[in-house]
């Protein structure tokens, strides 16, 4: 006998939250308050958005501390360093992790501190 998930798989949504992210280029917050949004709304109907939503959100997170450390370092040169970085994979790693999620493949950010679990 076949047990039935209750779960529709969505990936186009799971897709368009993990591209949301890149609402913070633009908006400042937005690439927080979107998946934020979405997972608390849809998180139990859609099958791996529980979890996907937990990794968008520890990775912007994550991402945020890793600025405010940059900024506090710039005082000694470095953080313009550092702060390049983060921008890059802030940027990269979302788009990257859209595709991989969209491929059906395991989302897993990397650089991330799991807050949430």
């Amino acid at each position: 006998m076949e047990v039935i998930s209750e779960k529709k798989q969505d990936s186009q949504l799971l897709y368009l939250m993990h591209l949301s992210q890149l609402l913070n280029l633009v908006t400042g917050m937005g690439g927080f308050i979107v998946p934020l949004i979405i997972w608390l709304l849809k998180r139990d109907e859609i099958e791996n958005l529980d979890y996907e939503g937990k990794e968008i959100l520890n990775f912007q997170i994550s991402i945020f501390l890793y600025f405010i450390l940059s900024a506090i370092m710039i005082v000694f040169l470095v953080g313009f360093v550092f702060i390049g970085f983060v921008a890059i994979v802030a940027i990269v790693t979302p788009i990257l992790q859209a595709n991989k999620s969209k491929a059906g493949e395991e989302v897993r950010y990397p650089l991330t501190i799991r807050f949430i679990r």
